[in-house]
């Protein structure tokens, strides 16, 4: 099962293009997520609704274009061709690694006129017949998305879409060469980590590793949002403080001596569609400069790491994973491990 995403600007022509691609694609089907939004818009309270700027910064956006990719292509099998606009990277990281968890790879193409170009079609796109009275306010929306789009491409686009330069190409000209591109291999399937998703609660250990100046460290994961601890879900028949030491040296390169010390151990609750679990942290010490010197990255599966302090942490980490960390590092001061529920000390 294969997903042809279509990313650009707005106003790039994806949508234009996308049902041009269907006809050129043996067994391809269009789907377009523009289409979850517009009924989140009648299944969400306006409260909700109002407290994002885009459909795309809603969780469930997110998570039921994953779904609905995956139901269908289980249904009709083939290609999904999906026309959308992902500008920010994490939505991208968590999308495309949610597709790649249920075996879906995905081709990812990017539509990129100059931007004269793209204004110019931007000015004179077409409104449908009914919303004259958006014609401004989609005109307006484009524009305003044009430096978002541009930031996109000078940090991190780019280097991860195929793209395409369609400043003197009709809709059905991209089309033809992307079929072209898919077909003769020209466009690689992203190389994003597949972690299979869990199909009951899991125990996963991760573990704490600090510089010289009591920093800890973190990575960026590519297949989910939000920076993580080294680590990782623990294997059948695997002890959990091993895991952990296997997962540093997957991840980073380090081979620690020692087996880690417990730290904490926190019950994850169950938050459909995740299961939840056991979430462990171990202490792997102290890091001097030459060993952080040597922390390599294992290509798809990481983006980035760093070394941050305690407040640093608290604006990269996912809330309960800050608590759980906060904990960490008290325990560690103490010297006694804590037992948590959902970020929170018990007993």
């Amino acid at each position: 099962m294969t997903v042809v995403w279509i990313n650009g600007a707005f106003g790039a022509g994806k949508t234009t293009t996308a049902r041009e691609l269907i006809e050129l694609i043996p067994n391809s089907t269009l789907f377009d997520p523009e289409v979850i939004g517009g009924a989140l818009a009648h299944l969400l309270p306006p409260k909700r609704l109002a407290e994002v700027g885009d459909f795309q910064d809603l969780p469930i956006w997110r998570r039921l274009v994953i779904d609905t990719a995956a139901a269908m292509l289980a249904e009709l099998g083939g290609t999904l061709v999906v026309p959308m606009t992902l500008l920010r990277q994490e939505y991208r990281d968590e999308i495309f690694g949610g597709l790649a968890a249920r075996r879906i790879s995905v081709s990812h193409i990017l539509l990129a006129p100059a931007e004269t170009i793209l204004r110019e079609r931007i000015a004179g796109r077409e409104v449908p017949r009914d919303l004259p009275d958006g014609d401004a306010r989609i005109r307006q929306w484009s524009f305003d998305h044009i430096e978002p789009y541009r930031t996109a491409l000078a940090s991190w686009l780019t280097a991860d879409a195929h793209p395409v330069d369609t400043s003197d190409l009709s809709p059905y000209e991209t089309a033809v060469r992307i079929a072209g591109a898919v077909t003769d291999g020209s466009v690689p399937v992203c190389d994003i980590v597949q972690t299979p998703e869990p199909t009951a609660e899991t125990v996963a250990a991760g573990v704490l590793l600090f510089d010289e100046q009591e920093r800890v460290l973190l990575v960026d994961p590519t297949y989910k949002a939000g920076w993580e601890f080294p680590g990782g879900v623990v294997e059948p028949g695997e002890a959990p403080a091993r895991a952990g030491v296997r997962e540093v040296a997957e991840e980073t390169g380090l081979h620690l001596d020692e087996v880690p010390r417990l730290l904490v151990v926190d019950w994850e609750r169950p938050a459909p569609p995740a299961f939840g679990g056991l979430r462990l942290l171990f202490d792997g010490g102290v890091l001097h400069s030459a060993e952080a010197g040597r922390l390599l990255l294992p290509g798809p599966e990481l983006r980035a790491w760093r070394f941050v302090t305690e407040a640093e942490a608290a604006d990269l980490l996912p809330p309960v994973r800050y608590e759980r960390l906060r904990w960490a590092l008290r325990a560690r001061e103490r010297g006694a491990a804590l037992y948590l529920e959902a970020g929170v000390p018990v007993g």
